[in-house]
């Protein structure tokens, strides 16, 4: 399989049975859907056979005549997610205006529409020959051939070329694709970033003058004689200010907001023809073509608005610096010089990163990557267009220690608070192969409807998107879909068959079973994704933006504190299949690790295990820190409850077992029997059934002890009721946890082993020692110091000098390298949970019956 024929893998099955389903006769059908080696083995002859490409062409002619007697309406921005601005239209010579307005779009379309039916023309003069013949090279071959690829690329680039800036910069979203083009088509279209002919400098200085309203050395005291860089929309210009400062200058195309606003109409028309086609063959789907292109004709049309860049440009790097993003930055403004149609902002002196290799582009990913998930899910305003020529290598690190910078800020999206918390919920569970929970995303997000049929569609996310998952770009997705299919290298032509059939039937049931729909904004969302991906992908090819993005993800979790975000947090930190129904201590270890670049994931699988603590995690003392920052608000506040619940369980379990080991060892021992006369002496009482007198705290709220009368036994019933199953369960997951974290003493301890040994008493010094218990100022640290010291020596003379275990004495270090605002925060933490703890035993005291 050739790179040419990568997104016809897929496109094929769906366009070749929804066609033949559609409108051939059902002989004509069920003999397209047989299965002998002879009449498969070419995928070429059964196109021709069939009458498919004949039957589309004549419908798709239909519809477009039908589209020609529409008058169409300018993209609504009513629901759109395109940083727009909101000043009132001021227009050109033309008519035309000079920020996006519908109503003075569509007063020059009626105006122009001999000009308009023209471009139309001039679109699908293009465009008919050149799919025409890809389709009659794959007729015939059955793929696009190697040897034929180069004059492709090169003939696609030309006819882009002469269309102009709109296809200009489809193009280039494209040339950033290696895992989807050919080296030979890239090479063609990453002529279009920086091979665009610039217009002559006069006319570029004549437009600055008019535009600034005086001459150029009034504003400037040089500028090069030739520009530095040439795009599809305008060009830049290396100057100077009167002050010396290098500034860089962005003139806008002549005649090019003219040219943009007649290809509005010809992708809405495009767009038009297309929606019809998917309606006639594929009337399940209910994505609206039309609005999803009309959000990305909005944002083009948008970056022809210099002021509203300028005003995005100033947003983006306050928002970068307000949310600590050091390593990317985003050139300075000179607002004063700014117009519709001239830019000028701070001069970055690197190279784009088209021009850098693959290992400097690796290196800058994690960084440009953290930038662009800032934006999105922090911000929820992010750079919609982020391909290789608006990143900047910089040659020398800015004073805030960026190495990267990000420009040409006039396409920027804004997304609300609500569908970022949905996207972040779809990225956990997609990361986490929890297909069940991505449904119910994709019905909030708007993809799916609320009467999804999850047994169908379920399966088919599993083979659509687990591939995905797995990084590595459309190559290695392509690959991957032919294993699950079992069309791989290597398999027989029966197997090629069988799989093509089986990857055909999912596509008609994902075409006329799941009505699922793409909303407009992610036009917008999924050209930043394709085009950054593209780009990391060009440094490292086995990249994939899922896995890559989900420690950012964990540490959001941990942040946010809306409610859909806790949620999503309680789900990662509960196990949903425990009848414990409790807090996983290893899911919380491993978030911890996950948000620190740790993930480890399922064997044989690209997913994240939530119940794996990696190998070469985080120390003790980084997960500490982070626990106690103000990146783990959320998560603080979750484990609120939480470690009340288990100060409560461990608190019981352990002050249960440490009464029956004082009452064994404080019991006397029994009478000796006498030979010939047996027990003669009585039985020594037991102790913890003996009623005696204890002070309790005050039963009606004042601060008076009471009298009561009670066993032992009656004594730790109410003070430290018993575990229920559920809670030793817990209990002990606790303690191993615990263990296995902080060292076999400290899991013995909370098990409830030994709690009077030496060991367990030489824990609880070491916790006062080291202010682990809190700081109840119950005595000052000068006083107990000498006290804890003579102790913990006599006991290591008892034990014979054995060392304390290294993970406790890692966690004892761990502390002291808390700074002063996180000590103060643990301190709260364990002195509240200790106040609360002791009202808890209070409240339970209060309930026994006193001695009137």
């Amino acid at each position: 399989m050739k790179y040419s024929t990568i997104p016809l893998l897929f496109l094929l099955p769906w366009s070749v049975t929804s066609f033949s389903t559609a409108i051939l006769p059902p002989r004509t059908t069920t003999r397209l859907s047989s299965t002998t080696t002879k009449d498969t083995a070419d995928l070429g002859t059964r196109l021709t056979n069939s009458g498919v490409v004949g039957a589309a062409a004549m419908a798709t002619a239909a519809v477009n005549a039908a589209v020609a007697m529409k008058t169409l309406e300018a993209p609504d921005v009513t629901k759109s997610y395109i940083a727009l601005s909101s000043e009132a239209s001021e227009v050109d010579d033309e008519g035309l205006p000079l920020q996006y307005d519908k109503q003075l779009i569509e007063a020059y379309w009626k105006k122009e529409r001999g000009a308009l039916n023209q471009r139309w023309g001039q679109f699908v003069g293009k465009a008919v020959p050149f799919f025409t013949k890809i389709v009659t090279l794959l007729i015939r071959d059955g793929e696009i051939k190697e040897a034929e690829i180069p004059a492709l690329s090169k003939q696609a680039r030309l006819d882009l070329q002469d269309l102009g800036p709109t296809f200009i910069k489809a193009g280039q979203m494209m040339s950033v694709r290696p895992d989807v083009l050919p080296p030979a088509t890239l090479d063609e279209l990453q002529k279009l970033q920086d091979g665009v002919v610039p217009f002559d400098t006069a006319t570029a200085v004549q437009q600055i003058e008019h535009e600034l309203g005086g001459p150029l050395g009034q504003f400037f005291s040089s500028i090069s004689e030739e520009p530095v860089a040439a795009a599809s929309l305008a060009q830049v210009y290396l100057a100077t200010l009167l002050d010396g400062t290098p500034v860089a200058v962005k003139v806008q195309r002549p005649q090019v907001l003219s040219t943009v606003s007649k290809d509005l109409y010809v992708l809405r028309r495009a767009a038009e023809v297309f929606n019809d086609l998917i309606r006639r063959f594929a009337p399940q789907q209910r994505t609206d073509y039309v609005a999803l292109l009309n959000e990305w004709a909005i944002g083009f049309y948008t970056e022809l608005d210099f002021q509203n860049e300028a005003r995005n440009q100033l947003r983006l790097r306050e928002a970068l610096l307000e949310n600590n993003i050091t390593q990317v930055t985003v050139p300075r403004v000179y607002d004063e010089l700014c117009t519709r149609r001239i830019l000028v902002s701070e001069w970055m002196q690197g190279k784009k990163l088209s021009a850098a290799s693959p290992e400097e582009i690796a290196a800058v990913t994690p960084a440009a990557q953290e930038a662009f998930l800032t934006q999105l899910f922090e911000v929820g305003f992010f750079h919609a267009d982020p391909h290789p020529g608006n990143l900047l290598l910089l040659d020398e690190p800015t004073a805030e220690g960026a190495t990267l910078a990000l420009i040409d800020c006039g396409l920027m999206a804004s997304i609300n608070e609500e569908d970022r918390d949905h996207m972040i919920s779809a990225v956990i569970h997609l990361a986490n192969k929890d297909y069940a929970s991505l449904v119910d995303d994709f019905i909030l997000l708007g993809i799916l409807p609320p009467d999804t049929a999850r047994a169908t569609v379920i399966p088919l996310m599993d083979k659509a998107l687990t591939p995905y998952v797995m990084g590595g770009g459309a190559k290695k997705y392509e690959s991957e879909v032919r294993k699950i299919y079992g069309m791989d290298e290597g398999s027989s032509m029966q197997a090629q068959v069988g799989g093509f059939q089986a990857m055909t039937q999912d596509a008609l049931t994902v075409l006329e079973q799941v009505p699922f729909s793409i909303p407009p904004y992610f036009a917008i969302l999924g050209r930043a994704i394709v085009t950054l991906e593209g780009v990391a992908l060009t440094g490292n090819d086995e990249y994939g933006i899922i896995m890559e993005s989900y420690p950012f993800i964990a540490r959001k979790l941990m942040k946010g504190g809306r409610p859909e975000i806790q949620k999503a947090l309680q789900e990662v930190l509960y196990s949903t299949d425990d009848s414990s129904n409790g807090l996983k201590l290893t899911r919380l270890l491993a978030l911890l690790n996950n948000a620190a670049g740790v993930v480890k994931t399922q064997e044989g699988a690209a997913f994240v295990d939530l119940d794996a603590v990696p190998d070469d995690g985080i120390s003790v003392s980084d997960g500490l820190k982070f626990v106690l920052s103000d990146q783990a608000d959320t998560l603080r506040a979750l484990l609120e409850k939480e470690m009340d619940n288990v100060v409560d369980v461990l608190s019981r379990q352990i002050f249960r077992r440490a009464v029956t080991e004082a009452v064994i060892t404080l019991s006397p021992p029994r009478p000796p029997s006498i030979p010939f006369l047996g027990d003669i002496f009585p039985a020594p009482p037991k102790l913890e059934e003996i009623p005696l007198p204890i002070l309790l705290p005050a039963a009606d709220g004042s601060q008076r002890p009471s009298l009561a009368v009670l066993s032992i036994n009656n004594f730790v019933d109410y003070a430290a009721p018993k575990l229920d199953q559920k809670e030793e369960i817990f209990a002990i997951g606790l303690a191993e946890a615990a263990g296995e974290f902080l060292g076999d003493e400290i899991g013995d301890l909370f098990k409830g082993k030994r709690v009077l040994s030496v060991d367990s008493v030489n824990i609880v010094l070491d916790a006062l020692r080291n202010g682990i218990l809190g700081t109840n100022n119950l005595v000052s640290p000068e006083t107990a110091e000498p006290v804890i010291q003579f102790v913990q020596n006599s006991l290591n003379t008892i034990r014979r000098g054995r060392s304390s275990s290294g993970k406790k004495t890692e966690f004892a270090d761990a502390l002291k390298s808390l700074s002063p605002t996180e000590r103060a925060r643990f301190d709260d933490i364990i002195n509240e949970l200790t106040q609360r703890a002791i009202k808890r035993t209070v409240d339970r005291l209060a309930k026994v019956e006193r001695v009137a």
